[in-house]
């Protein structure tokens, strides 16, 4: 019997060249285009449209000769997705929709259909690679970086579970871009030329402040131009009775008030924003131009500070609660008091950096060796062992 893989054909040239393959290696697959947004207000129109990308993967499937169906998914995209992101951005915090996307939707949602419909596993054009060991007679899975440096996708994964992992197939993770595009031409697929989607998981290009106003209200705001000399930057303290002491310094959110400050400018709602955010400040007539270095929801005051190098922007250390830390290989979690040696990354694409995890009772505390720029409350931080994933978790 051959075994059964339903593809999430997104209408790119990496989920079409991932079916080819699964098709080559005598899988029998489907391709399954999702269909998770209908408010076409928002999406700037000709970047993407889902109409368009459904057609590309119609026609891919149907030269690989493979059964095609389209699921509408936006009821629980808006629930588990879009409510989820105005819920953070109310809270001042910054969400990644793409990871929430993967975690929620595609080995979720997406996964639990393809598993009604017979299949044994569900893949995807994502730029990662599964592995699997034996431990304590036990298959356990692994998530590992793409081998194309410039594209790797894991990150966006570092949400899965062992459950998830144990159905997912990345056809094209041992390869690089310029080899899949080759692949595609070869194979005469209409994605061959394809330009990649920018945009949110599965929506497209949005213009984030239109996405955000429908329901979070614009309400005006001053801008805060925060001084280099600022106290919190200026009194830093030295010594700690514990580590753990410390890493709560090192990982504390600055205070700032408008008296801080000089008031340049106006916003239209702190929520709109997040940090390290240049773009649409509109203040003129600095030196360097301006940072967000810290929003309140609260007051709506956007704190900012001049040049990208303002010591407001940067931090050696962050806190994971445990309700958000999350062990794609929980045979790895840490117990209390356990510390372990790991490359991290606070975004994707980001390159990894030295960092040592600490366990505490109510968390984990990542440090780096490096400071880090604009770490930001809702993202996600992830952790590696070399080129493995092994684990991630929501900055608090």
């Amino acid at each position: 019997m051959k075994k059964r893989v339903i593809v999430g054909l997104s209408g790119g040239v990496d989920s079409s060249v991932a079916a080819y393959l699964l098709k080559q290696q005598g899988y029998d697959v489907i391709g399954l285009f999702m269909k998770n947004w209908h408010d076409d207000s928002v999406t700037i129109s000709d970047e993407c449209p889902w109409l368009d990308d459904s057609n590309d993967a119609m026609l891919v499937a149907e030269k690989l000769g493979i059964p095609f169906q389209t699921v509408d998914l936006s009821a629980q995209y808006k629930e588990r997705i879009v409510d989820y992101m105005f819920n953070e951005y109310e809270k001042g915090r910054t969400p990644n929709p793409d990871v929430l996307c993967n975690r929620e939707i595609k080995f979720d949602v997406f996964m639990k259909i393809a598993l009604d419909l017979g299949a044994d596993y569900v893949a995807t054009g994502h730029y990662c690679r599964k592995g699997t060991i034996e431990k304590d007679v036990k298959e356990v899975f692994q998530l590992l970086a793409g081998k194309d440096n410039n594209k790797d996708q894991s990150y966006f994964l570092c949400q899965l579970s062992q459950e998830q992992l144990a159905k997912a197939l990345f056809p094209i993770g041992e390869l690089q871009k310029p080899e899949v595009r080759d692949i595609a031409a070869k194979a005469d697929l209409i994605t061959a030329d394809k330009k990649d989607s920018q945009g949110l998981c599965f929506i497209g290009k949005v213009r984030l402040p239109d996405f955000l106003q429908q329901q979070l209200k614009p309400k005006e705001g001053v801008i805060v131009e925060i001084p280099k000399n600022n106290f919190n930057y200026t009194n830093t303290k030295k010594s700690f009775n514990t580590k753990t002491e410390e890493l709560q310094y090192l990982s504390r959110k600055a205070e700032y008030a408008v008296a801080d400050g000089e008031v340049v400018g106006k916003h239209q709602g702190a929520h709109y924003f997040t940090k390290g955010q240049r773009k649409g400040l509109s203040v003129g007539g600095k030196v360097e131009p301006l940072f967000v270095i810290d929003t309140d929801v609260k007051e709506n005051v956007i704190y900012t500070g001049q040049g990208k190098n303002h010591p407001g922007l940067y931090k050696r250390a962050l806190f994971v609660s445990n309700e958000e830390l999350h062990w794609v290989r929980p045979d790895l979690a840490l117990k209390t008091d356990e510390t372990m040696n790991v490359l991290a990354r606070i975004r994707y694409r980001q390159p990894l950096d030295k960092a040592t995890l600490y366990k505490v009772d109510s968390g984990l505390y990542v440090e780096f060796e490096n400071l880090q720029s604009a770490i930001t409350e809702g993202q996600f931080v992830a952790w590696y062992l070399e080129d493995e994933l092994v684990g991630s978790g929501v900055i608090s």
